[in-house]
Parts: structure tokens; sequence; C-alpha cells
């Protein structure tokens, strides 16, 4: 059976089906029979720690297909979302551009739709990564000492 990857163009939204499950993403096979790999960081636009808290093999998913290199197709599920709900990312925080402060207001309501794992997931993410330069500074520097 050929595979056809010639119809398969970046940027297209296509429907798979899953095919298989790794720690690191999930395999999905498009139609005419090739095969792309959607990374854990494409699965959704909260923390994944594990894939099979998303999805599972054998569920058909749309994707967005990010690249297409030789026999290697990146997909995305989450951007494939997005693009399909049209929804407007949340803003970077930190700024104080009034765009970015009407476009959170705008975006506040789908925070609260969330559910307590995903607000959980989010929180211990945000959390990990604001106390990293922390614990960088309180550690002590280890070095090769002869006592």
């Amino acid at each position: 059976m050929p595979i056809e990857q010639k119809n398969i163009v970046p940027g297209d939204l296509v429907e798979g089906k899953v095919q298989g499950i790794t720690n690191f993403g999930a395999f999905i096979e498009l139609p005419g029979g090739a095969v792309g790999l959607v990374h854990i960081s494409e699965i959704a636009d909260t923390y994944v720690k594990n894939v099979k808290d998303f999805i599972s093999e054998g569920d058909n998913v749309k994707v967005k297909v990010l690249n297409v290199d030789g026999k290697k197709i990146g997909l995305s599920i989450k951007q494939a979302i997005v693009k399909e709900n049209k929804q407007v990312k949340p803003p970077i925080r930190g700024r104080s551009n009034d765009r970015y402060k009407s476009n959170y207001q705008a975006n506040k309501p789908l925070q609260n739709e969330l559910s307590l794992d995903d607000k959980i997931a989010r929180f211990l993410k945000e959390s990990d990564e604001r106390m990293q330069p922390l614990k960088n500074r309180m550690e002590p520097k280890k070095r090769n000492r002869f006592v």
C-alpha cells in the first residue's frame, strides 16, 4: 500500500486516527496512510504530564500539519483547536501595554471554563517556572574541594 504524502501540506487541518501513544507524544495516521507525530507539547494548551490523560489509541482527532520533512510529519492538536475556535491566546505576563490588558480581559471567561485538573496543572507549571531562578540562587555552588 503506497503512502500518499504529496497532498499533505504544512498549515492544513486534517482528521486522523491515533495509532500509538508514547511518553513523548502520539502517532497519528492521516488520510492516505501517512503517519505523523504530535509531540507532547502540541497536545493541549495546558501542561501535559501524561498523553493518555488527553487522548487514547483509536481516537479520531483533528490536527494541524506543522511540517513535512521527508518521511517525518510534525502535527499539532492544540493549534488545530485554537484555529478552529478562533480563540485569542492570553497575553504574556508582565506586559503593560493596554492591548494586552484588553486581550486578557476578553479571555478571562475562557480561563473559568478550565477544569480543576487543568487549573492545578497550570498553577504547578507556572509555580515551578517562577521558583527555578530562586532555587538556582539559593543552592550553594558545588565545587570539588579536598578537605
